[in-house]
C-alpha cells in the first residue's frame, strides 16, 4: 500500500468526523479523496461516494433518532422530491453527458474533468455558505408552533437530488440552512434530520447507479472507517462549538475547490 493509499484510508475517518460534527461536508471530502489519493475514476468515485456518505450518515442519524432529534415530517417533505430528481438525473442526465463534453481548438473537456470541475464549483458555493457564518439563532419552539415554508423546502429537496445524482454530494450545505430557516428546526434537530435525508438520498442514488463493477472489498473497508469517524465526530460535538468548526471547514473547502479547478483545467487539460 502506497503512502497516498494510506492517506486516503486515513482521510475516510475525517469524512465521518465531518458528518458527525456539522451534519454535512462528508461528500465534499469523499470525492477528492477517492480521485486524487486513491486514483479511482471520477465517475465511479461518484457512485462510491454515495454509498460511503449514505451509509455513514445513516449510522449517524440513528443516534439522533434515539434522542428524538429527527423531524420525520420535514424529512419526508424534503426527501420525496430528492428521490425523484436523483432517479431522473442518474437515469437520464448523467448517461447523456457526452465524452468529451466539448472541444475548442486544442482544449478537450472530458466527462471526468467536467464532473470534477462541476463538483469544485459546488465546493465553492458550499464554502461561502459556511464562511459567512450567518445562521440564525437557534429557536426553542417546536415545528408545530412554527409552520414551515414547505414549497421552498420541496424545491430545495429537488435541487439537492440533482446535485447528489451528478456528483454524489449529499447536499448538507443546502439542507441545513433550509431546515433551520424554512422549517424552523433547532440546530441539533436540523443536523439529525439532515443526516437522515443525506443517507436516504445517497443510498437511493447508489442503488440506481449504472456502474457495472463495484469493488466491494475496498468500499466496505473505506466505509467502515468512515463510520468510526462519525462516532468520533458525534462525541466531539460535546466539546467543539459547531459554528466555529463550520467556518474553519469552509475555508478548507474553499482552498480545495480552487485547487481542483486549477488542477483539472490548467494542469490536466486534455
Amino acid at each position: 500500500m502506497t503512502i497516498l493509499h494510506m492517506a486516503g484510508f486515513l482521510a475516510s475517518i475525517f469524512i465521518g468526523i465531518s458528518l458527525g460534527l456539522i451534519g454535512g461536508g462528508g461528500s465534499i471530502l469523499t470525492l477528492p479523496v477517492l480521485v486524487y489519493l486513491l486514483g479511482i475514476n471520477p465517475v465511479l468515485s461518484v457512485t462510491y461516494s454515495m454509498f460511503i456518505v449514505g451509509t455513514t450518515s445513516l449510522v449517524g442519524s440513528v443516534n439522533y433518532m434515539r434522542q428524538q432529534q429527527v423531524n420525520y415530517k420535514t424529512a419526508l417533505f424534503f426527501a420525496l422530491p430528492s428521490f425523484l430528481t436523483i432517479y431522473l438525473t442518474r437515469t437520464f442526465i448523467v448517461p447523456a453527458i457526452p465524452d468529451p463534453v466539448f472541444t475548442i481548438d486544442t482544449f478537450v473537456l472530458t466527462k471526468n474533468v467536467a464532473v470534477m470541475v462541476f463538483f469544485a464549483l459546488i465546493m465553492l458555493a458550499a464554502s461561502m455558505s459556511m464562511i459567512r457564518n450567518n445562521s440564525p439563532a437557534v429557536t426553542t419552539e417546536t415545528d408545530e408552533q412554527r409552520p414551515f415554508n414547505w414549497p421552498v423546502i420541496v424545491l430545495d429537496g429537488a435541487l439537492v437530488g440533482i446535485l447528489t445524482g451528478i456528483v454524489g454530494a449529499g447536499g448538507g450545505f443546502l439542507i441545513i440552512p433550509a431546515l433551520v430557516l424554512l422549517a424552523r428546526l433547532p440546530m441539533k434537530v436540523a443536523v439529525g434530520t439532515s443526516l437522515l435525508i443525506i443517507a436516504a438520498n445517497s443510498l437511493i442514488g447508489f442503488g440506481n447507479s449504472f456502474a457495472v463493477a463495484v469493488d466491494w472489498s475496498f468500499l466496505l473497508k473505506f466505509t467502515a472507517l468512515s463510520v468510526v469517524g462519525i462516532f468520533v465526530g458525534t462525541y466531539l460535538t460535546r466539546f467543539i462549538p459547531g459554528q466555529k468548526l463550520k467556518k474553519s471547514f469552509g475555508w478548507f473547502v474553499l482552498i480545495m475547490g480552487v485547487y481542483i479547478i486549477s488542477r483539472e483545467l490548467f494542469f490536466n487539460a486534455g
